[in-house]
């Protein structure tokens, strides 16, 4: 039982990888807080959790909202306590070339992909700093070291992830924090589909993505939460400010 009296957030958690990993956690012993914009999604997190035997609470939250992040993780901390930070939640971008994406569209990707990280782990920080430890996995993408084309919006998100988490974990860890990424390809989730729907022939599009990995197939949800998991866990303890690429070979293919 890896995390067996431990208490980790997870964000975006009302499904896909999220939902994966709180699952993952609770059956591991963990007690889980539940985020996401959707209560809907996020209630059946936890009623999920819970029909399994685990324990979990679901807390509504924006991650653009650092006021409401800060409120979430105190609130956290003081009832259930807090070891381990999962900062799940993103936004995907639609292809388009640079000079086509819209201001809006570049300002929803930084502000969920990027403040939201940032806004967890300032947030989280100064607690795991003072009860001397902590775990934080932040999931980055294969943008976050290719730049992917049509993706400049998402590729600049994803590349700040990775390169934020070297800077945590560099000035965390003489105070017993560790931080890392992991770094998933395409993966079987909703958010995957509404990219390949953005195409023209989504069906074509989702197997020609399929051929590039070596594999032959996209990631399920399961198995990126396998990877949160080992980062955020003890067996992990002298594992910090690395990407974790999760991605069926795409990237030496």
């Amino acid at each position: 039982m890896r995390f067996e009296n431990e208490t980790v957030l997870i964000t975006g958690a009302g499904a896909g990888i999220g939902r994966e990993t709180a699952l993952r956690i609770a059956d591991e012993g963990g007690f889980v807080v539940v985020t996401d914009v959707d209560e809907d999604g996020g209630d059946g997190t936890v009623e999920a959790i819970e029909d399994a035997g685990g324990e979990a609470v679901f807390q509504e939250l924006d991650v653009t909202d650092a006021d409401a992040f800060e409120a979430v993780v105190a609130t956290a901390t003081e009832e259930y306590g807090l070891d381990g930070l999962v900062n799940n939640a993103g936004v995907i971008q639609s292809p388009a070339d640079t000079e086509d994406v819209s201001e809006s569209t570049f300002e929803h990707v930084i502000d969920v992909n990027v403040r939201g990280v940032w806004n967890g782990c300032r947030a989280a920080l100064p607690r795991f700093k003072s009860q001397g430890g902590g775990s934080i996995v932040n999931v980055g993408s294969l943008a976050s070291f290719l730049g992917l084309p049509k993706q400049s919006a998402y590729s600049l998100s994803k590349g700040a992830v990775m390169n934020f988490t070297r800077s945590v974990a560099a000035e965390a860890g003489s105070e017993g924090v560790r931080a890392n990424a992991v770094c998933p390809g395409f993966v079987e989730t909703s958010m995957g589909e509404a990219y390949f729907e953005s195409m023209p022939d989504p069906e074509k599009a989702k197997e020609r993505a399929k051929r590039q990995y070596p594999l032959g197939r996209l990631a399920r949800p399961g198995e990126v939460a396998d990877a949160i998991a080992f980062l955020l866990s003890e067996e992990a303890s002298f594992i910090t400010g690395h990407g974790l690429v999760v991605d069926g070979g795409y990237s030496v293919s």
